[in-house]
């Protein structure tokens, strides 16, 4: 296990009951290194979607534990978001929550000469995730094959 997901995990751990008490979901953790700078960041959401203030109740709780138990001895930023409406789906509940939505797959290389599909989200297990198309054509991925899936954003 890296050092990324043992922080990670340990921060789900304990931002987990703080999220409960509200009534907010935890989407993600994420520790990164960005233009050399380290950055632990939890992405947050409730129903109707999460504001400032949200994320910044949560932000001063868990900023105390994350003093008090000092688990990351590198130096780095905490920040608290919205996970945003182009979030990728990554676990199994952003795929149930996306059952029979559209959604944007993005795949590493071309099949059938493209490599952008939309469609419903019709099923899905560890390894494939199947969509139809507009004109009722079903076609199944490769999670491994998938460079982007996400909920398409109509404008």
């Amino acid at each position: 296990m890296s050092k990324a997901s043992v922080y990670e995990a340990k921060t789900e751990s304990f931002i987990k009951p703080i999220l409960d008490s509200m009534n907010f979901e935890l989407v993600d953790v994420e520790y990164v290194k960005e233009g050399g700078m380290n950055y632990l960041r939890a992405y947050i959401d409730k129903e109707g979607g999460i504001t400032v203030d949200d994320c910044e109740v949560v932000a001063r709780q868990m900023n105390e534990i994350l003093d008090r138990e000092d688990y990351i001895p590198d130096s780095y930023t905490f920040e608290v978001s919205s996970p945003g409406l182009g979030r990728p789906l990554k676990k199994e509940k952003d795929y149930v929550r996306n059952m029979n939505k559209e959604i944007e797959i993005r795949t590493y290389r071309a099949i059938n000469k493209s490599k952008e599909f939309y469609g419903l989200l019709k099923a899905y297990d560890k390894d494939t995730v199947t969509i139809t198309d507009e004109d009722g054509n079903e076609t199944t991925f490769n999670k491994s094959d998938i460079a982007l899936i996400r909920q398409a954003l109509d404008f």
